[in-house]
């Protein structure tokens, strides 16, 4: 298969369909053949797999997953773009294009019409996809058999935290995750505690998943290119978390309100907070009695020790 990666090739594309960038979609294709591999090298993706693309754009990077994978469904939401999509991948018969919006497609649902089992060993449920979805996929009712799901998404800015806690929240059944973001939010997933770039997207994505930076990709990879430069970021899925809190929406409560308020220390947000029913000095106490200063801010404790604040928190809570 011909593989739409060169510049030269995208433009040809954008210029015969005369395609309109929409910056609400935070379109821009990726024209890097190196770049490309290594998304699905590091992707991990076999024969074997089932690959759910998110924004496959003009289907550049999607050809080298319908080559790697056993089959690929691309959520598209440009109705333009998933008509050139049809047109220039009719070639690749191991591929499905969704219309529709991937923050209302149902995942699980997908990834269960191909088989695919949860970390438990149960098949994914959640009953298909949505009408809207279901709607543009034709190819809905054919059975397929794939062991694992892989996720590779080319995110914007705007709607890159939506999709990934979609996909964690959601326990949608992908062994691993890889993305292109943008740098500084590549840059906040993977930073450790302590550094200028750790907050709550840090332990977000850390609380699910190992990410790690892949390659650093500058803005003359695009079309358009834009202003910033962006990263590739693979996860892989933890399948037991690396804490288990007693009260999981208390420990995220705590976090949002830790880094919601950056600058003040944990006992004044906390405090300030009023999804959470502690004082500032039951929480000042609290830290003490971890061995914690008193006056420590989030940016300071490890996902472990929000766990364990998390934890006593909950017993203080329930006495």
């Amino acid at each position: 298969m011909e593989k739409q990666s060169a510049y030269r090739k995208t433009s040809e594309i954008v210029r015969r369909y005369d395609f309109n960038f929409r910056k609400r979609f935070g379109q821009n294709f990726l024209t890097d053949e190196g770049v490309l591999q290594q998304i699905v090298s590091s992707s991990h993706i076999t024969e074997n797999d089932l690959v759910i693309e998110i924004g496959p754009g003009i289907g550049t990077l999607t050809r080298y997953l319908c080559e790697a994978a056993c089959q690929v469904a691309a959520i598209e939401i440009d109705r333009d773009l998933v008509k050139i999509l049809h047109e220039t991948l009719s070639d690749c018969k191991n591929l499905r294009i969704v219309e529709g919006d991937v923050l209302k497609v149902n995942l699980c649902g997908l990834a269960a019409e191909y088989g695919v089992s949860d970390t438990s060993g149960s098949t994914a449920s959640s009953g298909g996809l949505s009408h809207e979805a279901a709607a543009v996929s034709p190819e809905s009712g054919q059975a397929f058999r794939c062991r694992h799901l892989k996720v590779v998404a080319n995110l914007p800015y705007y709607i890159t935290t939506p999709i990934l806690m979609g996909l964690f929240e959601q326990h949608v059944p992908a062994e691993r995750v890889t993305v292109m973001v943008q740098k500084e939010v590549a840059d906040r997933m993977t930073a450790r505690c302590g550094s200028r770039d750790y907050g709550s997207l840090s332990l977000a994505v850390q609380y699910y998943a190992r990410p790690e930076i892949v390659t650093l990709v500058p803005a003359s990879s695009f079309m358009p290119s834009p202003k910033v430069d962006s990263a590739v970021v693979t996860m892989q899925l933890y399948k037991d978390k690396p804490v288990q809190a007693k009260d999981e929406q208390l420990l995220k409560a705590i976090i949002r309100a830790a880094f919601g308020q950056r600058r003040k220390t944990l006992s004044n947000a906390l405090g300030n907070a009023p999804q959470i029913p502690v004082t500032r000095d039951q929480t000042a106490k609290t830290l003490t009695a971890l061995g914690l200063p008193a006056s420590a801010r989030g940016e300071t404790l490890s996902l472990q020790q929000f766990a364990q604040l998390a934890d006593a928190l909950a017993d203080l809570i329930r006495a």
